[in-house]
């Protein structure tokens, strides 16, 4: 980490690097903040896309509730760096997880997702036997099939259960409606979200009606925030991705008002043809999976291919007088796959690096 690099221009940085531009970041996180908290609903923005505490406290500090991890192990470095309100939405399986998951309930307030009796019956006896509690919601199949309990008697009857055991508080339920964020018509994508979303809250209604406490109705992913906020009977939205505004968002799942805030700085290494030229940024820097990069401020430069440690560009009449040792921002196409592959995160506010923050959840895999 080149801590001497802080107070220079982006374009002396070495390369490939990770880049943030601060400003719109912050506006990015603003932003989101007031659409979502203005409706009344609470904001835990999953960390996937960034897995930095520094990222997830500013979050905080503009109205966010806590944070969403993917995996204890992220969620202990969340814990760590002073965040308690931990959603891990997600199935945790195993003693050692299970252990790990009441050691963190010592310092932090963690919630965990189930859709089975068998992932909180062994739990329940590790926290009883640590003297902890922790709180436990579960995910509702809601259209995307892929965990999650079937609506209606699955989820009521697994609820009932859940309440009854010690060392565990049934705290509520969540649903994903990941396959709703790319439909193409904005009136049928607004439509099936509310449908979706409606059959999460009838689901808590009658939890509630059942007698049991269902304080939590979690949902909504950056690709569908805008619409999730306004559905009726959620309470918190778990959409974190539009902090970087990623091209996948905003060119797959339309979503409007928010600025590309994530960039890979690369390095020009070579000119093979008048046409063509290479960078040092290839897929052990940025994944393209979910969506390609994009090379910012070079609207005729396209990107040609990427092998493990190029990228290659095929270059129109303004970006042909490029040449060795330039430097080129890529616009990342989606955070959740790049920002694993980097160590940290450099910030700039302009073109002078503010801040270099450590990555400190990379490779937080168990």
């Amino acid at each position: 980490m080149a801590t001497g690099c802080i107070g220079q221009s982006r374009y002396v940085i070495d390369t490939p690097s990770l880049c943030i531009d601060l400003d719109s970041m912050e506006s990015n996180i603003e932003q989101m903040s007031r659409h979502i908290v203005r409706g009344g609903i609470s904001w835990r923005p999953h960390a996937k896309c960034h897995k930095t505490p520094a990222i997830a406290l500013r979050q905080i500090s503009s109205g966010a509730i806590g944070v969403t991890c993917a995996k204890v192990s992220e969620a202990e470095v969340m814990a760590a760096a002073g965040i308690h309100d931990i959603l891990i939405a997600n199935m945790v399986v195993g003693e050692t997880k299970w252990e790990r998951l009441a050691a963190l309930c010592r310092r932090s307030q963690p919630i965990v997702a189930c859709d089975h009796f068998a992932q909180i019956e062994p739990l329940s006896a590790i926290c009883r036997r640590n003297e902890v509690t922790c709180r436990v919601i579960i995910e509702v199949n809601i259209g995307l099939d892929r965990v999650g309990s079937r609506p209606g008697r699955d989820t009521y009857d697994l609820a009932a259960a859940i309440s009854k055991l010690d060392g565990i508080e049934f705290a509520g339920i969540m649903g994903y409606e990941g396959h709703l964020l790319r439909i193409e018509d904005p009136a049928e994508k607004r439509k099936q979200i509310f449908d979706a979303l409606s059959v999460l809250s009838e689901c808590a209604d009658k939890l509630r009606r059942d007698g049991l406490q269902c304080n939590i109705v979690s949902a909504g992913g950056t690709g569908s925030y805008q619409i999730a906020a306004e559905c009726d009977g959620i309470t918190e939205l778990q959409a974190g991705g539009g902090i970087f505004a990623d091209p996948f968002y905003l060119e797959q799942c339309h979503v409007s008002d928010l600025k590309p805030s994530l960039t890979v700085l690369a390095t020009v290494v070579s000119r093979p043809t008048l046409d063509r030229a290479v960078l040092d940024s290839g897929r052990k820097t940025l994944n393209p999976d979910a969506h390609p990069p994009i090379v910012k401020n070079w609207p005729d430069a396209q990107i040609k291919r990427l092998s493990a440690e190029h990228c290659e560009l095929t270059l129109g009449p303004l970006s042909q007088n490029l040449k060795i040792g330039d430097k080129v921002e890529l616009i990342v196409g989606y955070a959740d796959l790049t920002t694993p592959l980097h160590d940290y995160f450099y910030g700039f506010r302009g073109d002078r690096l503010e801040v270099i923050w450590p990555i400190a959840a990379r490779g937080k895999l168990q």
